[in-house]
């Protein structure tokens, strides 16, 4: 019997024939994204779901859906499916990560073209009856800088239209690497020169802790007076009053905003001001994207419905179910290795080596390897899947090299993952134990024996009495319970370290006094996300 599709939102009809080409029994009903009831209702009978962002799939629709294999989303984001369940019910999701590139490159492009010559306002005015020449003065792109924060997919692509207009390209991205930079043809700097620098800024990363507020109301008044600012990526990276308050001072010369904190933006503090320009987040709205996306996402669930083949799956490796079977737990470690070391890493990577050491040398490295740079990666854009990981590490001219060997200790195998940058190399190895519970055995070249909690604390000393105390006490006093408490040193009276498995995050407060203590080289707090793989 053919899989069955339900398409619940608008795909294509080019899109919709190549499930019928591929021998897919299609069902194309557009209002039923809009209907829960329906949807609901007819959601059991279908094993893949073909969807953009009016479909809603919620932990209710999922226990509904007793067939359903696979969720294809038409585009990048997919906050309007409940991924975690969706993991449970044993159901892939699926999107379409880089479909849209192009196209939200070229509205950055023309924002930044709009707010130059005042275009959307000297429209206004001319249409009305008006004839203010004199009003509009614009100025040219030509000669002038540009800061790209964000040097990623869509990033390198706004560089490259940039170059076509003759500007002058800067940007700043942690995870930019000199040869990468030397490549796209771009100088590479911090966040603070580029500010002081650029007539132009524009956004082109995702929406983390970190980058919240990235241009906040102290940076933008670090920036060249009368820049402006395209913000094309997500909202939430500009400050909005800030932004307004600058126009209204002059600070700002201009602005143009496609993303929003709260959307649909129907009230924002930019509306109405002078040389402001707002568009309703139509960063991926062109006839070719919308194409585009639709017909990669009917491709990648006919493979998977009609051969099992898995492409930008968002919460599954691509390995064969046999593989999985052996392969589920060391999978989960090597997501955890490399989430250890993408969040204790600020710089940009230069390389990624993995050693494989026993008998997971004798596995499917090619997915754990994905599971390890997508660890690493996801510290600086939690978009990032095992299958885009390495994509974009490709992108960013990271060196990614593995080695296998036979067995050397005494753990019947382990991995060892080494991080490369200009300044240090930093390394961690982990094996599995026979309760199939992942395991780090060694940090820094040191020892240890530490299971891995979804909240974990570490920190680094000269070994020296007290520590455990320390640390024992200034987490009590601030109501943070250990789990588990693992140290490690290389010697007496030299490095050591401590690794500690916490029931909750530790808060700032805390954190700052150990720092306060004046014993502790480094304190870090770290997440793991124990459901990974």
């Amino acid at each position: 019997m053919a899989p069955k599709v339900l398409v619940s939102d608008k795909l294509s009809e080019t899109a919709v024939q190549v499930f019928r080409d591929r021998g897919i029994d299609v069902t194309f009903d557009p209002s039923i994204g809009k209907d829960k009831d329906k949807l609901l209702e007819v959601i059991g009978d279908y094993d893949g779901l073909a969807i953009r962002s009016a479909t809603k799939v919620s932990d209710k629709v999922l226990a509904r859906a007793g067939k359903l294999k696979v969720i294809g989303r038409a585009g990048i984001g997919v906050d309007n499916v409940d991924v975690p369940a969706a993991s449970k019910k044993g159901v892939i999701v699926m999107n379409t990560p880089f479909g849209n590139s192009i196209t939200t490159a070229e509205h950055a492009i023309a924002m930044m073209m709009s707010v130059a010559r005042q275009i959307p306002e000297a429209n206004a005015s001319t249409q009305a009856g008006k004839w203010e020449k004199s009003r509009f003065m614009g100025v040219e792109l030509t000669g002038k800088t540009l800061g790209v924060i964000g040097a990623g997919n869509i990033g390198s692509i706004v560089i490259d239209r940039a170059h076509g207009l003759r500007m002058k390209v800067i940007a700043f991205d942690p995870f930019l690497s000199e040869e990468r930079a030397t490549k796209l043809g771009v100088t590479k700097v911090e966040l603070d020169e580029l500010l002081g620098r650029s007539d132009f800024v524009t956004l082109h990363v995702p929406l983390t802790d970190k980058t919240k507020h990235i241009l906040s109301a102290d940076n933008i008044a670090k920036m060249k007076k009368g820049a402006r600012i395209i913000n094309c990526a997500r909202g939430g990276l500009v400050d909005e009053e800030a932004t307004a308050e600058a126009i209204k001072s002059g600070q700002l010369g201009g602005a143009a905003f496609d993303v929003f904190t709260e959307e649909p933006a129907t009230d924002n503090p930019l509306f109405g001001l002078p040389n402001v320009v707002c568009t309703p987040h139509l960063g991926a709205a062109t006839t070719e994207a919308q194409e585009n996306v639709a017909i990669q996402v009917a491709e990648q669930m006919s493979d998977y419905l009609l051969t099992g083949a898995v492409q930008n799956a968002l919460n599954m490796p691509s390995v064969t179910a046999e593989e999985a079977a052996v392969m589920g737990p060391w999978l989960k470690l090597s997501q955890h290795l490399g989430a250890f070391v993408g969040q204790m890493t600020d710089e940009p990577i230069k390389a990624i080596n993995v050693l494989y050491d026993g008998n997971v040398a004798e596995m499917n490295v090619d997915a754990l390897n994905s599971g390890m740079i997508a660890g690493v990666m996801k510290a600086s854009n939690p978009d990032i899947n095992m299958v885009s990981a390495p994509v974009v590490a490709k992108e960013r001219g990271i060196q990614v090299s593995t080695t296998r060997q036979e067995k050397t200790g005494v753990f019947d195998g382990y991995i060892k993952l080494t991080v490369v940058t200009d300044s240090r190399e930093r390394s961690i190895a982990g094996t599995v134990f026979s309760d199939g519970k992942p395991r780090f055995i060694q940090i820094k070249g040191i020892n240890i024996d530490a299971e891995v909690g979804e909240h974990m604390l570490y920190t680094t000393n000269v070994d020296t009495p007290g520590i455990i105390g320390t640390l024992g006490r200034t987490l009590g006093d601030g109501g943070a319970n250990i789990a588990n408490f693992t140290l490690g040193r290389s010697g007496a009276g030299k490095d050591a370290i401590a690794l500690l498995y916490l029931d909750g995050q530790p808060s700032g407060d805390v954190l700052q006094a150990l720092r306060d203590t004046g014993l502790f080289r480094q304190v870090r707090p770290l997440q793991f996300d124990i459901e990974a793989a």
